[in-house]
């Protein structure tokens, strides 16, 4: 296959993903209030138009729909800020729209009017609870008492949408396997999942799944080291400037460490081996205001546990959610060494942080307290029995892993409404109760009928906070590399030196990751981690697209893996069948064994098996977890 064809089909595998220049908060927010408030805001709703939300601003008006999200030219908004006639043209009244606010409106409209999830210009907002709930499950229906298929079914009910399909055996030991190790089921186990006839096999599956301790730490050390910045190389390692956590991580993951003292060691450490995370980035040569240590602290531990903002509030209250300045520098306060002044937009303001805790009602921290101290209370109040936001935070992200789209979506954005907050409540209350277990947890939510149910498709208008059944999640970067690497037999000799893996692993293949990034991967997606990411893109963009066919490490793993098959003297039908069910843990189908032995011949040629391997690896079936 010619390296032009692969650019091809890649791009054509690959939906491109737009993403927006204009920052909502600072820069559309400002233009919107300034010209439009008094006519179209709050409780103003001049011709039908309100623009309090991004439903209701698309919406339109009583005439009908003034903005087409994607295409400014085709928006009668644009054609109104521009007309000159006076009966026309918004603002009625005043002074005009500056041209290059004009051309910032333009740009967001094209982009997609990005809006910050949860953010109105009205007066209502919601505002997430702060105890636990422990909401009573619906009836059950058609005998599905499991609690999570009991809200589901009556939330899918309450809105019309027809209940997803059963997923099929083969599909549901591929998508599991890949979502708690990270790894292609082996092909003696499918055949043995198909084969057993037992009605429990799936709960005993899961169970046997997650028993593989080292397969799940390695997975899951991936989207922890996202969550938590953590990597092997990068800004501020070689200077000293950051401390990695991944010796700790690790042996947390291994050991299933129960969640809040997991938390509680990275927020008040009881050594170095877990410092690296509050400690954050020093940066060389002068910053602002907003990327210091403790500033950085305030935001890093916000995200992370609570999947709350607080970078805009580092610089100034915000504009789109509840936090102000001094709760992000309250937070700041308690890790500082010093006494800290606040910066508004990075100008000196004068006054002084205090250490505070942004949930009075919980408790407080003391202000005459030494350093140590403050981070023990700080952490005892984080993941103190009545602070639902901590455990609502992870159920969600859970959720979001396993189901492609979070019960509060984006995951960062926890103080937005949830499409079914019974049922995010259910699961923070019920992980609470497990022990802050993050495998039971998994395993809870796995053993749900709405899990074991097929992929459901979305339009691109369709509203993400209206649930339809669990999404096609695209492989990460390091489950797309473990799997060429499982195919082609081409992972590397050993971890970095970071990982002590236990001594039963010495005969496992390495995993992505466990080794530094590279090209590959980060084509593929991986983050270079100096900032937190708890959302890795959905699609690969064409540029990654083209990146990744050009790439010489994935052309020379595949052929690699193409003399190590071809070596094997396997008959045409038996290699197919190999590499379908290592890739797609399935046999061909009379069609497909057909048309690949009539392409490959009866005796394959290294370069038609790599062709076959590209072809495979580039089938959605295979890059997407379904």
């Amino acid at each position: 296959m010619k390296p032009a064809s692969r650019i091809f089909l890649i791009t054509i595998a690959a939906a491109s993903h737009a993403g927006g220049e204009v920052d909502f908060a600072h820069q559309v927010v400002p233009i919107l209030r300034k010209h439009c408030a008094e006519c179209h805001m709050q409780e103003a709703k001049k011709g039908g138009l309100s623009m309090n939300t991004r439903e209701s601003f698309i919406a339109g008006s009583e005439h009908g729909r003034i903005v087409e999200p994607g295409n400014a030219k085709g928006s009668l908004l644009m054609e109104v800020i521009l007309s000159n006639d006076k009966s026309d043209r918004m603002p009625p009244k005043g002074p005009r729209m500056p041209a290059d606010q004009v051309e910032m409106i333009r740009k967001w409209i094209d982009g997609g009017m990005h809006w910050e999830p949860g953010f109105t210009f009205g007066n209502e907002a919601y505002e997430p609870p702060l105890k636990p709930r422990n909401p009573e499950p619906p009836p059950a229906v058609d005998g599905r008492a499991h609690p999570v298929d009991r809200f589901v079914d009556a939330y899918l009910a309450e809105h019309k949408i027809t209940r997803p399909q059963a997923l099929g055996d083969a599909a549901f030991i591929r998508r599991l396997t890949l979502d708690l190790t990270g790894l292609l089921p082996e092909p003696a186990e499918v055949d043995a999942f198909l084969a057993d006839q037992s009605p429990d096999k799936r709960e005993k599956l899961i169970a046997t799944v997650l028993a593989r301790d080292t397969d799940y730490a390695e997975h899951w050390l991936t989207f922890w080291n996202d969550l938590l910045r953590n990597d092997y190389k990068g800004t501020g390692y070689i200077d000293g400037g950051r401390k990695p956590v991944t010796s700790w991580l690790y042996r947390s993951l291994l050991e299933n460490k129960p969640y809040d003292g997991f938390a509680r060691e990275l927020l008040a450490p009881p050594d170095n081996q877990s410092s690296g995370f509050i400690e954050g980035i020093k940066w060389r040569g002068s910053v602002n205001a907003s990327q210091t240590r403790e500033v950085q602290f305030s935001q890093s531990i916000s995200q992370t546990f609570l999947g709350l903002n607080m970078k805009c509030a580092s610089c100034h209250d915000s504009f789109v959610d509840r936090w102000k300045l001094d709760d992000a520098y309250g937070l700041a306060a308690i890790f500082a060494d010093q006494p800290i002044e606040m910066a508004r937009c990075d100008k000196p303001t004068g006054k002084m942080a205090q250490p505070k805790w942004i949930f009075p009602e919980l408790g407080t921290v003391d202000p005459a307290a030494p350093k140590a101290e403050r981070l023990k209370q700080l952490a005892g109040l984080m993941t103190h029995p009545d602070n639902g936001r901590f455990t609502r935070t992870i159920a969600n992200r859970l959720w979001h892993r396993l189901m492609g789209r979070g019960i509060v979506h984006p995951v960062d954005a926890m103080d937005t409404e949830p499409w079914n907050e019974d049922l995010l409540d259910h699961l923070a209350v019920r992980f609470a109760e497990d022990g802050h277990d993050l495998k039971k947890a998994l395993a809870y939510i796995a053993s749900s009928q709405i899990y074991q149910s097929e992929a459901v498709t979305t339009g691109k208008d369709d509203d993400v906070n209206v649930f339809r059944g669990p999404l096609a999640k695209r492989m990460s970067a390091e489950q797309f590399v473990d799997a060429v690497w499982t195919i082609t037999g081409t992972a590397p000799d050993k971890p970095h030196n970071a990982v002590q893996r236990k001594e039963d692993a010495a005969n496992k293949m390495v995993r992505a990751s466990l080794v530094p990034s590279d090209l590959l991967m980060r084509a593929l997606g991986r983050p270079n981690r100096e900032q937190i990411v708890s959302m890795r893109p959905d699609n690969l963009t064409t540029l990654e697209a083209i990146d990744l066919a050009n790439g010489g490490q994935l052309a020379a793993a595949l052929k690699q893996g193409a003399a190590r098959l071809g070596s094997q003297n396997l008959a045409t039908d038996a290699l197919v069948e190999s590499v379908y069910m290592r890739a797609l843990a399935r046999r061909p189908s009379p069609a497909e064994s057909r048309d690949l032995s009539s392409i490959l011949g009866e005796n394959p040629d290294p370069l038609a098996v790599e062709d076959f391997l590209w072809m495979v690896l580039l089938l959605p079936e295979f890059q997407f977890v379904h």
